[in-house]
């Protein structure tokens, strides 16, 4: 996978079934630490609702989401609104779904259809951007070779993440996946540069 798409700009949606109202609130969110300090604020601002339902993806290999009913019966909200993240490719997001309860059942397809419906309306809303996947590189040069390596980072459409200048600089920098090779064939050209593929 090269590309990937992320929430740029989050959104807020509702809606409602049978007098249950859900709020869907989709953001961008890299941790899941970051996604916890989200959920504990929408959980601030929404103290009274029956429900805070959630759904994350972080990283484009597939492997770190979570999904939480918060007292559905189980499989009928988190599950739902991660199908729509993933319906849609995103990655690096989250929603979060609150519900205020309306007095009548709705029955396990009703939950599964509300939770889905209220987090595409979110995902609808919101701005939505393509990226290229990014390969991190530490590169040690000397001073005299910074320029140019800097020169190939910027000619491959990388970016430059950190520089540590001591007795050698050591430069950290993220180049689109697809670019990885043609930087490295490059880099490797010039003379005592060192570079590393960190992830």
């Amino acid at each position: 996978m090269e590309t990937y798409k992320t929430i740029t700009r989050g959104a807020e949606a509702e809606y409602k079934d049978r007098g249950s109202k859900f709020l869907a609130i989709a953001f961008a969110m890299q941790s899941p630490e970051a996604f916890k300090a989200k959920l504990a604020e929408i959980k601030k601002e929404h103290p009274k609702a029956n429900h805070h339902c959630f759904a994350y993806r972080i990283g484009t290999d597939g492997n770190k989401f979570r999904v939480g009913d918060d007292g559905e019966p189980s499989g009928t909200a988190g599950r739902p609104i991660l199908g729509q993240l993933d319906s849609q490719g995103i990655t690096d997001a989250g929603i979060v779904v609150v519900r205020y309860f309306g007095g009548t059942l709705l029955g396990v397809p009703g939950l599964i259809n509300a939770y889905k419906m209220a987090a595409t309306l979110a995902l609808q809303v919101s701005l939505i951007e393509e990226r290229a996947v990014m390969k991190n590189l530490r590169i040690t040069c000397n001073y005299t070779d910074i320029n140019d390596a800097m020169r190939i980072v910027k000619l491959c459409n990388g970016q430059l993440l950190s520089n540590d200048q001591g007795l050698f600089c050591i430069i950290r920098v993220a180049v689109p996946k697809n670019r990885l090779d043609a930087a490295l064939e490059q880099l490797g050209l010039l003379y005592q540069v060192e570079t590393v593929v960190e992830g």
